[in-house]
């Protein structure tokens, strides 16, 4: 299979090495041309993705930010093979999907949403690896959901990624649990390392800090245009998060030891239900 990769950094770039240790083609384009030369040295990459090479590929992945994947789609869907399936890997999904399935319906080829729900705070194509999907899930959403045949061609186009499993959304619903399970972990994150206490934690800090602030250390040209796209679903989360912070000030606040023990184990056998 011939595989167009844009964009070669963590996602992009441990796609392009899961797919050229499986046997595949790949053709990739970075806007770093040193990153795209480091990448063909590698040998993860064969040539350069352009006009030409682009309609030669059976898949196509888009590794970018959800502006500038737009903006290469626009100007280069009509390049784009009818026989081709183009998946892109953008944390938001309403907007993307309204755009390139329009572009898709028009110049003939099949256009997937997708999210790959794997990632490391260290970025970049020097620290992608061609195991990082192994066994994680990719979020996709068609354009129809009653096509039995796209759903195979789709699993067969990601098989040498390593998935573990696929799951089907709309953009919708995507972005509504997106906002929860990603976008405001990390604003939580990195918001709680603002603390002037966080300056002096050095020796009274272990498991607890390190789990609450390992997404604090961010791109934050890429989660402010991720969590700008999503504002209406976080905004819900944080206003919904912030009433149930002050419920827990207010008992403190009061010496209400009664009502924070209760607060307490509300939260841990929620935890407890999430997890079993």
């Amino acid at each position: 299979m011939i595989v167009g990769i844009v964009g070669l950094g963590l996602i992009g770039g441990s796609l392009a090495k899961a797919y050229c240790e499986d046997g595949h083609k790949i053709y990739g384009y970075d806007r770093d041309e040193a990153i795209l030369g480091f990448a063909q040295l590698s040998g993860a990459v064969a040539g350069v993705l352009n006009d030409q090479s682009l309609e030669e590929c059976e898949a196509l992945f888009i590794a970018i930010n959800p502006g500038d994947a737009l903006a290469y789609m626009e100007k280069t869907a009509p390049h784009i093979s009818k026989n081709t399936i183009v998946i892109d890997c953008c944390g938001v999904k309403r907007k993307i999907c309204e755009k390139c399935f329009k572009l898709a319906e028009k110049y003939g080829f099949t256009f997937i949403g997708g999210h790959p729900m794997a990632g490391s705070h260290n970025a970049g194509f020097k620290n992608s690896r061609a195991n990082l999907f192994k066994g994680a899930a990719m979020i996709l959403i068609p354009p129809v959901y009653d096509n039995p045949t796209l759903f195979g061609r789709i699993e067969e186009v990601l098989k040498s990624a390593g998935f573990g499993n696929l799951t089907i959304t709309t953009s919708q619903k995507h972005d509504e649990m997106i906002a929860f399970s990603s976008q405001m972990a990390h604003i939580v994150s990195n918001a709680y390392v603002k603390s002037p206490t966080a300056r002096g934690h050095k020796g009274f800090s272990a498991g607890s800090y390190k789990d609450l602030t390992r997404v604090a250390r961010l791109n934050p040209d890429m989660w402010a245009e991720l969590c700008m796209d999503n504002n209406d679903n976080l905004i819900k989360e944080l206003d919904g998060f912030i009433e149930s912070l002050n419920q827990y000030r207010e008992a403190l606040s009061k010496e209400d030891h009664g009502k924070l023990r209760e607060l307490l184990e509300e939260g841990s056998l929620i935890k407890h239900d999430l997890d079993h």
